[in-house]
């Protein structure tokens, strides 16, 4: 039976503590998800930090929340790499912990034409033997992945889903209308409007700091009460807004920080936020 990918996945953020991982904060934010009623987490993608984390320690996080998750909601390991080779390496890995899907991220700075990124993802997937989730952020890798790229993709039976990170509805209207391939929002807050033309849900930042509160909003969507749905989206559209005051996961692992989650800490090149960004994200924090 093909993977069903649906509602709300956390972008899980990669917590540290002096210049290590601290694997305690990360048991405990996994915990929180799950009692938060996710459909999944996505560790070491963009929010968690995976440019920063080495070889070792990226395959080290995604076997630790493989082991701590135990089945409990779905995972999708973000396994993808501007080298083919290393996207296979650290995918073979995610399998044969027995995540659900990896995620593929765009190659990036190398710009691949689109027999290129056909066959990237492509030998990833065939490589792994398991379902891969394209991702689409042209802001963050110089490279957008083209309609008929998708819609080729989209035959293949273990590409079950794109994260749709380009900031266009339009362009998930036209994935609906053209593939069978299922589509999440890579943005909070266009989850919303995009689940109007038929996404399926989202792979949140937010979710971080509410997790329940997102996963909600995913399901009445997916029920067809956008009424309702619509009421969450309202009320936490202004931090929807400024978990991207600055580079993400800037602002989000300082707003968990403000709430006790975890210690706010970094790796060059990513730093804290800046004074007038930091004084905006406190005012927001107040409403949640």
């Amino acid at each position: 039976m093909p993977l069903q990918l649906q509602g709300c996945y956390t972008a899980l953020v990669t917590p540290f503590r002096d210049g290590q991982v601290d694997y305690e904060a990360l048991a405990n934010l996994i915990e929180a998800q799950i009692a938060g009623g996710v459909s999944g987490i996505a560790p070491v993608g963009t929010t968690g930090e995976s440019p920063t984390l080495s070889f070792d320690e990226h395959m080290q996080v995604i076997e630790f929340v493989a082991n701590k998750v135990a089945k409990r909601c779905q995972i999708i390991a973000g396994t993808g790499a501007n080298s083919t080779a290393e996207a296979i390496h650290l995918s073979k890995h995610a399998a044969s912990l027995g995540v659900d899907a990896t995620l593929q991220v765009t190659p990036y700075y190398n710009k691949p034409n689109s027999e290129g990124l056909y066959r990237h993802f492509a030998t990833v997937a065939e490589t792994t033997g398991v379902p891969i989730v394209l991702y689409n952020v042209p802001g963050r890798t110089g490279k957008e992945i083209p309609l008929d790229v998708v819609e080729h993709l989209s035959k293949h039976q273990l590409v079950a889903a794109i994260k749709e990170a380009a900031g266009s509805v339009e362009r998930v209207n036209a994935i609906v209308n053209c593939c069978d391939l299922t589509v999440l929002s890579g943005d909070d807050s266009l989850a919303l409007p995009m689940m109007s033309v038929g996404a399926k849900g989202v792979i949140s930042v937010a979710s971080n700091l509410f997790p329940a509160e997102i996963s909600q909003m995913c399901s009445l969507a997916l029920e067809g009460n956008f009424r309702e749905a619509l009421k969450i989206h309202r009320r936490f559209y202004p931090l929807f807004r400024d978990l991207f005051i600055e580079s993400n996961p800037i602002p989000v692992k300082a707003a968990m920080a403000m709430k006790g989650l975890i210690k706010e800490e970094y790796r060059l090149p990513l730093y804290e936020l800046s004074a007038p960004a930091r004084a905006k994200l406190v005012e927001t924090m107040k409403n949640y």
